[in-house]
């Protein structure tokens, strides 16, 4: 054990002498300390001071203005909307829209997949832009299913809360009755990556045969500012329109949706590849239980007050593209591909095998590499080894998933 003297002498580093000592260095590691509190205050007092204004200037027009809002207790300002949806918008939308009642591989469109059990079916084809995201075209059909109940379940965003764990929030931000158009604010969380802000603008048209048309687009709004811990989605542009199959019992939605939500494109093409099956089978299922959900939302009631007659002008346009020969190859239901008549849906509820459980690790190990868009050598190594791995598997399966995979991997 230390002599007493040795392990006294150890606090003479603190004791104060004729100039100061130890306690001279304290005084100096506060003063470093306040000094870099005040560094952070004024820099907080000037990011208030550029945000400020923004908020000054709507505070004072919206304690006069009537408010948009539905459901809310608080006055807000009615900005100038009318715009940002337009007619021409939907000629745009119900062109691009025609490709899916002909056959999209003979217009330059990659098939993706083409998955169905007895109650849905899937279709998805991808069109490669120079630079950015493609642009994906899907027809989904489904059984036992009226246009009405469609639309209002693809509407519902106070359901899709409940069923869809990928949206964490949504809140009407400003409607119009005029042009009939919403706007909305949406957050969704995705895994390891930082949530996503929509900030959209939609409006709907009704035309005579009960088929329904939706244009969603990005737009930015003064009641949703930027926020440091989102990632605002800067394209979005989505479009569908819901019809009923002549003779069967059962409706078609057909959807064009082009997005660049900051991932990596790669990232993108292996995530939607991935999981876009079961996404469609949680929200067939979510389909099929909506009818017994609680009365209308308030996206419903609102969408109800607010949707449009389908312009008399374009209805010509669309009879001619749908009554078209090929239109039966995009309206035909896509047999399910298990011989044991298991539903592919019901495939996904089983135990995962090891190679299942490989698959999602490598899929992991993909999503960190591109997260942030990096294309250092490593990430590109490493992002080369992880598809090869992962295809590879799927290749060399005979079941019918790996089959269907397989025809995803071509336009990766």
């Amino acid at each position: 054990m230390p002599p007493l003297e040795t392990l006294l002498g150890a606090t003479e580093l603190w004791r104060p002498t004729a100039r100061g000592g130890g306690w001279f260095t304290a005084a100096a590691l506060l003063l470093l300390l306040l000094s870099h509190l005040a560094v952070l205050l004024v820099r907080r007092y000037r990011r208030g001071r550029l945000i400020q204004p923004e908020s000054a200037a709507a505070t004072p027009a919206s304690s006069a203005a009537a408010s948009p809002f539905s459901g809310s207790s608080t006055g807000s300002v009615r900005y100038p909307i009318e715009g940002l949806v337009t007619e021409d918008d939907l000629r745009q939308l119900v062109s691009s829209l025609g490709v899916g009642a002909r056959e999209p591989e003979l217009e330059g469109w990659e098939p993706v997949i083409a998955m169905g059990n007895d109650t849905v079916s899937y279709k998805a084809w991808c069109d490669k832009t120079k630079d950015g995201p493609p642009k994906y075209l899907s027809v989904t059909t489904y059984e036992g299913c009226s246009t009405e109940l469609l639309r209002d379940f693809y509407m519902d965003n106070e359901y899709r809360l409940e069923w869809d764990n990928t949206v964490t929030k949504h809140e009407q931000l400003q409607y119009d009755e005029n042009s009939g158009i919403e706007i909305g604010r949406t957050l969704k969380k995705f895994p390891i990556l930082t949530p996503r802000e929509y900030i959209l603008a939609w409006r709907v048209w009704e035309s005579n045969d009960n088929s329904f048309y939706c244009l969603v687009k990005e737009c930015e709004h003064s009641l949703a500012p930027i926020q440091r811990k989102f990632v605002r989605v800067r394209l979005l542009r989505s479009g569908w329109c819901i019809r009923k199959v002549p003779g069967r019992d059962a409706c078609q939605i057909t959807v064009l949706h082009h997005e660049d939500n900051g991932m990596n494109i790669e990232m993108a093409k292996l995530a939607f590849s991935k999981g876009i099956w079961k996404y469609i089978c949680k929200m067939n299922n979510a389909l099929r239980r909506y009818p017994q959900h609680h009365g209308p939302s308030i996206s419903i009631l609102t969408m109800k007050r607010l949707i449009k007659k389908f312009p008399q002008a374009l209805q010509t346009n669309v009879d001619e593209s749908h009554q078209s020969p090929a239109n039966t190859a995009a309206a035909a239901v896509v047999p399910s591909t298990n011989s044991s008549g298991t539903s592919p849906c019901e495939q996904l509820g089983k135990k995962p095998t090891r190679e299942t459980i490989a698959s999602g690790l490598l899929l992991i190990g993909s999503i960190v590499c591109l997260s942030k868009g990096r294309s250092n050598l490593g990430a590109q190594l490493a992002m080369a080894f992880f598809l090869k791995k992962t295809f590879k598997k799927d290749k060399e399966a005979g079941s019918p998933r790996g089959r269907a995979d397989a025809t995803v991997s071509t336009h990766l």
